[in-house]
């Protein structure tokens, strides 16, 4: 199949565009393998985050001479719009793009409807993405969900919302299909019923999913990872669920992020079944994707913040915890390595030329960014003056307290303090009634050097305490940039709203690089045409 256009792309449930970045960043000797028509997000920040994307992918492509707009918005802090008379137009249609709607009410589904009959041209190949949302069926979420006296799974629309993406596919039959999902789904039951096996049936026959008769073609779902294959009429057994996971860590990603994530392919591309498999490239470690980062201190929550503040109390707790830690080695002696370094750091630590950074940081040639990775083929730009979204969160100094010791354990021992055994020290336990109990093992995590991070979920939102940095000197939790680097978004990805907002866009989406190897393939697969 030769192409003359690019192949238009669908993207629900989009988030700040993670799927979207991946397939928009896709280029062949034609030029733009793909073309976002609309994509659908019902979050307001969010949302206004995938327009900006979506302004900043059309100057770059039909205008880059007016690309100083975007770059212009991103690094001056009293300029309120992204665009000028020569770019209205771009901002138009990005505004047009990404549409800010909410799937599976009837307003929302009726403006996407009246959108896609004005937009998608049907005789030609078109492919759908997006990632309902996670909450039914992530494991956080149903023990929250346990906890609701009158919670019935049967009642929660959420369960459902893989029909709104599933109505998509009866109605309009792309070639192809991408849905991504967290790892609980393979587990979620409702009134007593698997999910998944029926989430699989329903892709896989669109029709009988709404209980009408056939009208076009069915769909194998493919695993990206393995040779599974479920088709239409097939038991669930026949294929193993976990093969649906994309383990992030193992194509490029430098995060261990399992997710979810399932291929349809229209049985008119019978042909290209077979070709459907990601190659594995071993991902980075956290200190090679953020370490060259410029360096921040946080600040202090609940009392006057200076940087001689911030050191000075850093320091005391490092003197006492290292003084409390050489109590300890009469008992333990392999504790004896952490006292001396915690005696170490108090004796060194100095922040001088640490900042808390800020929605816009100055770089400077000390701090380049580059991973020495492959992935300095895709985050950095030369051409962005400053580091954005890079804010050191605000700790209370008991916080500060549990980092600065977890980064130090972290470092001596290659491993994350566990609960109540680990962190035994005078000022370590958090006021949890069940501290000792070893639920809590995990209340505080350390990404540590030398790996890939845990994944960035949207919990970061709430507290730093699962992503403390791993440079005690630095004693905070990341910033956005950071996680924004540990899931591929390209460094001039620039997060609107507020901190919290940011976060959460960061955490629940999918990681643009890995998303760009699933848009290879599925550009192998379109391109190679309908079977004979």
């Amino acid at each position: 199949m030769s192409r003359s256009s690019p192949i238009q792309i669908v993207d629900l449930f989009a988030g700040p565009g993670g799927l979207g970045e991946g397939f928009s960043s896709h280029s062949g000797l034609n030029g733009a393998t793909f073309e976002i028509k609309v994509s659908a997000e019902m979050e307001g920040s969010a949302r206004s985050t995938l327009r900006l994307r979506a302004f900043y992918r059309l100057l770059k492509n039909n205008q880059p001479e007016a690309l100083e707009d975007y770059y212009n918005f991103c690094e001056t802090a009293d300029v309120l719009e992204p665009y000028t008379a020569r770019s209205f137009d771009a901002w138009k249609h990005a505004d047009n793009e990404a549409q800010l709607l909410e799937l599976g009410t009837e307003e929302g589904n009726l403006r996407l409807d009246k959108i896609l009959a004005s937009r998608l041209d049907e005789t030609r190949p078109w492919v759908l993405i997006g990632g309902p949302p996670c909450q039914a069926y992530s494991i956080v979420g149903r023990a929250r969900n346990r906890g609701k006296a009158d919670y019935r799974a049967e009642n929660d629309h959420r369960h459902f919302l893989y029909r709104e993406y599933l109505r998509i596919i009866q109605k309009k039959r792309p070639a192809v299909f991408v849905m991504e999902n967290v790892k609980g789904i393979l587990s979620s039951q409702v009134a007593g019923e698997q999910m998944f096996p029926q989430i699989l049936r329903d892709l896989a026959d669109p029709d009988a999913a709404f209980g009408e008769s056939s009208n076009g073609p069915k769909y194998r779902i493919c695993s990206l990872v393995a040779d599974d294959v479920y088709e239409s009429g097939a038991e669930p057994n026949s294929i193993e669920p976990t093969n649906y996971i994309i383990k992030a860590e193992e194509y490029g990603v430098p995060q261990a992020r399992h997710r979810v994530i399932l291929l349809g392919i229209s049985e008119e591309y019978l042909d290209r079944i077979g070709d459907h498999k990601l190659s594995p490239a071993s991902g980075p470690t956290i200190d090679q994707t953020i370490g060259s980062l410029p360096p921040l201190r946080s600040t202090l929550t609940r009392l006057k913040d200076s940087p001689d503040a911030w050191e000075d109390i850093v320091r005391q707790h490092l003197n006492e915890l290292g003084h409390e830690c050489l109590q300890l080695v009469s008992d333990a002696p392999e504790r004896l390595v952490l006292a001396t370094k915690l005696g170490i750091l108090a004796n060194s630590y100095d922040s001088r030329g640490m900042s808390s950074g800020g929605l816009r940081v100055l770089k400077k040639d000390s701090w380049n960014g580059l991973t020495g990775t492959p992935l300095d083929d895709w985050l950095p730009d030369s051409r962005l003056k400053y580091w954005l979204n890079h804010e050191a969160r605000g700790h209370m100094t008991s916080d500060l307290r549990r980092y600065v010791y977890a980064a130090a354990f972290a470092d001596t021992y290659k491993e994350s303090p566990k609960g109540h055994l680990d962190f035994n020290l005078p000022g370590l336990a958090p006021d949890h009634k069940n501290w000792t109990s070893g639920k809590f093992s995990d209340r505080f995590r350390v990404q540590r050097a030398g790996i890939p991070s845990t994944t960035i979920t949207s919990h970061i939102a709430k507290d730093g305490h699962y992503f403390i940095h791993y440079d005690p000197r630095q004693c905070r939790s990341l910033t956005v940039r950071e996680a924004a680097r540990l899931q591929t978004f390209p460094d001039n990805y620039f997060f609107l709203g507020n901190r919290t907002q940011q976060f959460h866009q960061v955490g629940n989406a999918v990681p643009p690089l890995l998303a760009r190897q699933i848009a290879d393939v599925v550009a192998r697969i379109v391109e190679g045409g309908k079977s004979a």
